[in-house]
C-alpha cells in the first residue's frame, strides 16, 4: 500500500534494535484518515471470506481492528494482557512473547464473545517474530473458530514471524512488507 509507505517514510523514526516507530500516525496517535483507507484495504483483501468477527490484541491494533470493522460490518474482539474483575470467569488463554516489549503475557478473550464457527480476521499494527498472532491463533483454535487470515499494516519481512505464519498455512496479508531497515533507511519489499 504505497500510502502507507510513504507514511512510514516521512513520520516514521528508526531506533535501535530494529524498533520502527510509527506512534505519530498510527498506534498512539491515530490518523484516521490513513487508517480508513487500510480498513478499505483490509476489506478488499478479506471481502469473500465471509468474516464475522475480527480479532486483535490491545492495546496497538485496536484503532485498525475498528476501522477495518466498519467495512465487515461485524463486531472487534481484542484479547486481554490482564484480567480484570468485569470479564468472565470462563476464558480462552494463552502466552505471548512481545518483541517490542521483552516481556511475556498471559492474554485471555473471554469464552462468551469468541465461538465455535466464527470466522475470524486478525489485524494487527506490526508483524515482526509473530507471537502475538500465533497466540491469537491459538485462542481461536481453542475455540473452535475459523481464522481466515490475518491482516498486518507493516511487516518486517526480515524478521521471521511472517515466514513462519505461512509455513504453518495462515494467510498473511501486510500492507508495507519491510526488507531492512539498516544504516538508518527502510527499504520495503
Amino acid at each position: 500500500m504505497v500510502l502507507l509507505e510513504e507514511r512510514i517514510r516521512k513520520d516514521g523514526k528508526l531506533y535501535p534494535g530494529n524498533i520502527l516507530k510509527v506512534d505519530s500516525f498510527l498506534n498512539h496517535q491515530m490518523d484516521i484518515d490513513l487508517i480508513n483507507e487500510i480498513g478499505k484495504e483490509f476489506h478488499r483483501l478479506y471481502h469473500d471470506c465471509e468474516v464475522n468477527k475480527i480479532l486483535t490484541i490491545e492495546a496497538s491494533g485496536i484503532g485498525i481492528a475498528c476501522i477495518t470493522a466498519q467495512y465487515f460490518h461485524c463486531p472487534v474482539l481484542f484479547a486481554k494482557k490482564t484480567k480484570t474483575k468485569n470479564i468472565a470467569a470462563a476464558v480462552y488463554k494463552t502466552e505471548v512473547k512481545s518483541f517490542t516489549h521483552g516481556t511475556t503475557y498471559d492474554v485471555i478473550v473471554s469464552k462468551e464473545f469468541l465461538h465455535k464457527g466464527d470466522r475470524v480476521l486478525i489485524i494487527d499494527d506490526f508483524l515482526a517474530e509473530g507471537n502475538a498472532l500465533f497466540g491469537l491463533i491459538d485462542l481461536c483454535r481453542q475455540a473452535g473458530a475459523e481464522v481466515v487470515g490475518c491482516g498486518i499494516a507493516i511487516e518486517k519481512s526480515f524478521q521471521a514471524g511472517a515466514q513462519r505464519l505461512r509455513s504453518a498455512g495462515v494467510r498473511v496479508e501486510s500492507l508495507a512488507m519491510i526488507d531492512s531497515m539498516d544504516d538508518g533507511e527502510i527499504r520495503f519489499r
